[in-house]
């Protein structure tokens, strides 16, 4: 786990989960969507993985929102 970078990938979680169930989906869903598992999405949402960038702009395409979104920090 990278814990220097640990409050932001709380922050990218939860900005993956709010657009998530924005858009009615399911993690299952989600993750079928950009052909992760589950598994890693539910990881990725709860700060116990660290995505890829690839993985960070396949979320935004298929959230239909600017991959810049998940970076912001309220």
């Amino acid at each position: 786990m990278d814990k220097k970078h640990h409050q932001a990938l709380i922050q990218i979680g939860l900005n993956i989960l709010y657009y998530r169930k924005s858009r009615g989906l399911t993690q299952e869903q989600l993750a079928e969507l950009l052909g992760y598992s589950k598994n890693h999405i539910q990881q990725v949402e709860t700060a116990c993985a660290v995505p890829s960038v690839a993985l960070l702009l396949d979320l935004a395409e298929v959230l239909d929102i600017p991959p810049g979104k998940l970076f912001e920090f309220k």
